[in-house]
């Protein structure tokens, strides 16, 4: 889910749905940069789109991770815990990506908040290693 909201904000409402081919859609970053969108909305819905990607590149880490963690067994509250951390930190990241990476001063809090989800994932991968040592 976290990794599909960027891409509805951008692709299918507001001002860049007109621009959207389901066609064709790697077209998509082409036909909004000819668009007549401003500069500012552009970038946005740019950046929507890195950071829906971003998710989905994401996902097989995070599948992998919460595998892991419940094939070691480890607590409920351990695992759905870490696995809500991470998916906390992702919607806060595709918010700071895509609403305040356009300002250079605030863009750098994206790097932090994704040290937060990669962190919670690593927890789990070492929780579930030391669970079956």
């Amino acid at each position: 889910m976290q990794s599909l909201w960027p891409r509805s904000f951008s692709a299918f409402q507001g001002p860049g749905q007109k621009y959207f081919d389901p066609s064709n859609p790697r077209t998509y970053a082409a036909r909004l940069e000819k668009s007549d969108l401003d500069k500012e909305t552009v970038g946005r819905i740019l950046r929507a789109e890195s950071a829906s990607s971003n998710g989905f590149e994401g996902l097989p880490l995070f599948a992998a991770a919460v595998v892991a963690g419940n094939n070691a067994g480890l607590s409920p509250l351990v695992l759905n815990g870490l696995s809500a951390g991470y998916v906390l930190s992702r919607v806060l990241y595709n918010y700071v990506y895509i609403f305040l990476g356009g300002n250079r001063a605030q863009a750098g809090l994206r790097t932090p908040v994704w040290f937060v989800g990669i962190g919670c994932l690593m927890t789990l991968f070492v929780k579930a290693g030391l669970a079956k040592w």
